[in-house]
């Protein structure tokens, strides 16, 4: 695996950056630092720290060079604490335990669906109940927190990692579903108008989606840009030699004239859709709580 690079107002927000993304914890993480950045003076001046990462690879050869140095924030040294006496973890009932110490604090009951693979090395866990819309969040965030810190319990000790996946009433495949019907709307919308179109911020994984939507696309291209958590993609027309700024692809015809009736349909399509996934689990909840 190559190196990536992450970036973070400090050295450990770069860290905790790069475990998010990778989602393991940082004992799994091979990073350098590229730079210690600067605070600067009530923010003027102020340069983010940055550092390149990958994940460990489970054999390695022994460098002749000093050992990379790890540094947990508090919060991940906690969760590790808490699960440094499990050897040969029951991983199902590892994070059952975990779950239902964290939903018995937020009083709330949540029925807790736990599948291990041990040929495939992952874990996957179906939460249902009354109140998913809280356990989502927004945009998913709050599901993937509870992802990564029971990928951080479940991966103590164990000698090969686990991948985790996090995932209540199907939200994760509509929300992907979401995105690849919002890439391919913006890929419209960066054809007939042949100007770049930059989408909202979204997390690693949702960024992968709509570069991944959009991959083998003719006739655009795209990248991210700016800094976590406000990084975003960039959805730029491709410039071959087809390409005319004044005219656009000329090769294409049938594609021009039938943009604006797909274009329309697949707008009207992607905000129904998108509206549904990201607001139906908290009317349900809104709902609930007015009937309670």
């Amino acid at each position: 695996m190559e190196y990536m690079e992450f970036k973070g107002k400090t050295k450990n927000d770069a860290i905790t950056e790069a475990c998010r993304y990778f989602s393991i914890p940082s004992d799994k993480l091979e990073y350098e630092v590229i730079d210690e950045g600067k605070a600067g003076l009530f923010g003027i001046g102020m340069k983010p720290a940055l550092i390149k990462a990958k994940v460990k690879e489970e054999i390695q050869q022994i460098k002749e060079e000093e050992p990379v140095k790890l540094v947990e924030s508090p919060e991940i040294a906690s969760v590790r604490e808490a699960a440094a006496n499990i050897a040969d973890i029951d991983v199902e009932a590892v994070s059952k335990k975990f779950l239902t110490d964290v939903f018995a604090a937020m009083d709330m009951t949540v029925i807790i669906d736990a599948k291990y693979n041990d040929s495939l090395k992952s874990l996957e866990v179906e939460l249902s109940g009354d109140e998913m819309g809280v356990l989502i969040g927004k945009r998913g965030q709050t599901l993937d927190s509870l992802q990564y810190l029971i990928s951080l319990v479940v991966n103590k000790g164990t000698g090969e990692y686990i991948r985790v996946k996090v995932d209540t009433e199907n939200y994760r495949q509509r929300r992907k579903e979401t995105l690849e019907n919002l890439a391919k709307n913006i890929s419209y919308k960066v054809k007939r108008t042949r100007r770049p179109v930059s989408l909202e911020p979204m997390n690693p994984y949702e960024r992968r989606v709509i570069h991944s939507a959009l991959q083998n696309d003719r006739y655009v291209t795209t990248h991210s840009e700016g800094d976590e958590p406000f990084r975003r993609v960039v959805v730029t027309p491709k410039r071959d030699a087809n390409f005319n700024e004044g005219r656009g692809y000329q090769r294409n015809k049938d594609y021009n004239r039938s943009y604006n009736k797909n274009y329309s349909r697949g707008a009207k399509e992607y905000n129904r859709e998108s509206n549904k996934t990201n607001h139906d689990f908290h009317s349900e909840h809104s709902e609930n709580s007015s009937e309670a």
